[in-house]
């Protein structure tokens, strides 16, 4: 779990941007993708990833999404969307949809932005928000099914979380200094906590990238891997550390990763060789020789490879500096 948490507090989640929607039966509404270009006077820089969520706090809904069977979020369950896919929400999946973008009323009075929309039944209360991620290629989000369930405790936690997430929502309107900070905090611990009850709920058994966490060599690699990602870390040095030959380790890490070790580490040091480019200004050719590359331009290529664009062009996407002289390249 320790290389779970690790890749969590790489996410760098920032606010989310709050909506207050009151339906009444019958109603149904789509929901499309949250794009980075329709948060972009909000959250600078722009965010690698967004993540959409429902929190449901009186009535209840069904939800669809794709082709799959719809199912029902009552009160007091929040229902993520880490892979921020369309869906139709509705009190009947037989009404005609109409598109929530197209209801939204603009906030007024330091209120939060709203959606009142319905046949004046049944009433369904739900807020709505995003987070935005900056961490790329993020295996924890690659992993996730594409919408998470956290049925929170009934009682104070229900009170608690809805009182905040309002709470939160107002900081966010009324602009006060560190609302964002508070924000993303508060975001974080629900989307963490969501992932712990569905990393819980797992069988032991699970063949998947997950299955390496819970398994007490590969864990513990993981675990080191994570901890020192710029040692200069060999098959033998990992195998050693967990007590097995470099053909047993190599094999137990494969066949429970995906990928052989040091392919996984490569990807790590460069998701920290983005962080780094996004956060600091330090030249491309000491990020590339202190991520294990022995030339700018091998990084270069790499970088590209995993991530779709070079160094420079993603440190300038993302606020950082963009001064040439700092190992800009541009696109190649």
């Amino acid at each position: 779990m320790n290389a779970v948490l690790d890749l969590l507090r790489t996410l760098h989640l920032s606010s989310g941007i709050f909506l207050d929607c009151e339906f009444t039966a019958p109603w149904c509404v789509t929901a499309t993708p949250i794009g980075p270009d329709d948060v972009g006077l909000l959250m600078a820089p722009l965010p690698a990833h967004v993540i959409a969520y429902h929190y449901v706090t009186q009535g209840s809904l069904l939800l669809k999404v794709d082709q799959r069977d719809p199912f029902r979020i009552k009160a007091g369950e929040i229902v993520l969307f880490p892979s921020n896919n369309a869906h139709r929400l509705g009190s009947d999946l037989t009404v005609e949809a109409v598109d929530a973008a197209a209801l939204v009323a603009p906030p007024q009075n330091g209120e939060l932005a709203r959606i009142e929309h319905g046949g004046g039944g049944e009433r369904t209360h739900i807020l709505c928000g995003f987070l935005g991620a900056d961490a790329p290629c993020d295996p924890v989000l690659e992993i996730l099914p594409d919408v998470l369930r956290l049925e929170v405790q009934q009682g104070a936690a229900v009170d608690w979380i809805e009182s905040t997430l309002r709470y939160a929502a107002q900081e966010m309107t009324s602009w006060h200094a560190g609302s964002h900070a508070m924000l993303a905090r508060l975001a974080e611990c629900l989307f963490v906590e969501a992932i712990r009850r569905y990393l819980d709920s797992l069988p032991p058994s699970q063949g998947t990238w997950l299955a390496g966490l819970g398994d007490p060599v590969v864990g513990r690699a993981l675990a080191l891997l994570h901890a020192r990602k710029h040692q200069a870390w060999t098959v033998e040095d990992l195998a050693a550390e967990a007590g097995l030959s470099r053909s047993a380790f190599a094999d137990r890490f494969t066949r429970l990763m995906g990928e052989p070790p040091m392919h996984y580490l490569a990807k790590q040091r460069l998701r920290s060789a983005a962080e780094r480019l996004r956060t600091t200004h330090e030249p491309v050719a000491q990020i590339a020789f202190e991520s294990g590359y022995g030339s700018e331009s091998a990084f270069t290529r790499a970088f590209k490879r995993q991530l779709g664009v070079p160094p420079s062009y993603w440190r300038a996407q993302r606020g950082g500096s963009s001064d040439p002289t700092l190992g800009s390249r541009g696109f190649e």
